[in-house]
């Protein structure tokens, strides 16, 4: 797989059916390692190693109803109470980040209500404040979960 704009992580890594497979360290379980998953398991490894953001509190593919839409989101970040924190949306690192994505993790964040937005495609990452009023607000950086 492609090297990423990311801490290196040795994830855990097994063929089976001739198929390889990444173990989710979130979800705990076998997952088939496609490139936008190898973009999530090196973020999130990532987020907990070096961010401080308790595995307990991140969940993978989140479903959530949009309208008669039923969609899920990459990631979700929980706090300390069980309401959704942060949004994360992974794409493979040859997709480009363009407003089409920021579209769909708006849409996400109309039925979540998040204060903050991350996308990533393992080379670029952005990370967005949003707030009641629907203004948005570009961060530096990933900010480390005791700064959220």
């Amino acid at each position: 797989m492609l090297s990423l704009n990311l801490p290196h992580t040795d994830l855990r890594l097994r063929k089976s059916q001739a198929k390889l497979q990444v173990w989710d360290h979130i979800r705990l379980r076998w997952i088939i390692l496609t490139p936008e998953e190898w973009v999530r398991q090196h973020f999130t490894h990532w987020m907990v190693e070096s961010l401080g953001y308790p595995r307990a509190r991140l969940a993978h593919e989140v479903s959530l109803q949009l309208g008669n839409l039923q969609k899920r989101c990459d990631a979700v970040v929980y706090d300390n109470e069980a309401k959704p924190l942060v949004i994360l949306e992974f794409k493979a690192p040859h997709i480009e980040i363009n407003q089409d994505t920021f579209d769909q993790i708006t849409r996400y964040n109309s039925v979540l209500r998040v204060p903050y937005l991350i996308i990533s495609n393992g080379m670029k990452h952005y990370c967005a404040h949003t707030d009641t009023n629907k203004n948005v607000a570009f961060l530096d950086g990933i900010p480390r979960f005791a700064d959220l």
